[in-house]
């Protein structure tokens, strides 16, 4: 967590590069089919991204410099369990071509190193404190023992950084924050306006789009409505985020937004690339890990 200075100058280089550059140099063919609302598709013993085969259209490749390797910033992805009752799905979903392709274009568009090998850890595991930054998905499912409460409250409270992404409607929402509510008692999440910095610290966000399901998303091209919500009580985006004593945001919560398959799906339609990746999802999740690796 005290490596946050060198990577506010490497994002300041990427402002004016364009999103019409990306699209070259991806290697990699058509993985698998995906996990569904059941138990993860990844082993238990994968503990990195590159364990798992692409489930989408593949995913690059690159290296550091010898003296980066281990200077690097890290895309982590926290493994958990499902609660079974909630329709949210498991830990697992849209990886591992989700983290790899955002870590990618982080690599790509900007002069910060980047680890091409991303992490899957418990909030136990004791590596968990040397990223500062760590991403949970479906929070919808959230369930977590006693001791990861007590850890993802530790975590957060010396200076670590939580995403919450890609779930939909009250009921999810419900769960998640009942289980955040435990992680961080007697503190309470407040709705991000659009004049907060960090939508103005690399791209200038001015609207909380809203980023479908890949199917959905391609369908949407031919809805005269262009419905983009996955059910009725989840049409509005929301962006929550719960703060320390001394102000900073420990964890941003993006509701009713699909950032994920954004970042996963981007080489299977034109459309969805242009409309969701590269116009919402992207220019967000750049955003927001440039937020937390500088405040």
């Amino acid at each position: 967590m005290k490596r946050r200075a060198f990577i506010l100058a490497a994002f300041l280089s990427c402002a004016l590069i364009t999103f019409a550059q990306w699209r070259g140099g991806r290697g990699g063919g058509r993985g698998g089919g995906r996990g569904g609302w059941g138990e993860s598709y990844i082993p238990d013993s994968a503990r990195t991204a590159r364990e798992v085969q692409s489930h989408s259209t593949g995913t690059p490749n690159w290296s550091n410099p010898k003296e980066f390797e281990h200077d690097v910033f890290t895309f982590v992805r926290v493994r958990r369990d499902r609660a079974p009752w909630t329709r949210g799905a498991p830990w697992s979903t849209d990886a591992p071509d989700s983290d790899l392709n955002l870590s990618y274009r982080l690599q790509q568009m900007t002069s910060m190193k980047v680890d091409p090998n991303g992490r899957f850890l418990r909030l136990t595991d004791p590596d968990l404190s040397k990223y500062p930054f760590i991403y949970m998905v479906e929070p919808g499912s959230l369930s977590l023992q006693p001791d990861e409460i007590v850890a993802l409250r530790s975590y957060l409270l010396n200076g670590g950084f939580l995403m919450l992404d890609d779930f939909w409607g009250e009921d999810e929402w419900d769960n998640a924050e009942a289980v955040l509510r435990e992680v961080l008692p007697g503190r309470k999440y407040q709705e991000l306006s659009l004049d907060h910095p960090l939508y103005h610290c690399v791209f200038e966000i001015k609207t909380k789009g809203q980023v479908p399901n890949v199917h959905l998303g391609e369908m949407s091209e031919f809805d005269p409505e262009h419905r983009t919500w996955e059910r009725p009580d989840a049409m509005e985006v929301h962006h929550r985020a719960w703060f320390d004593d001394q102000g900073r945001m420990m964890i941003i919560a993006t509701h009713n937004t699909d950032n994920g398959d954004g970042w996963e799906r981007e080489g299977e339609s034109d459309y969805y690339f242009h409309n969701f990746s590269e116009k919402i999802s992207y220019p967000l999740g750049i955003n927001i890990i440039f937020y937390a690796m500088t405040h």
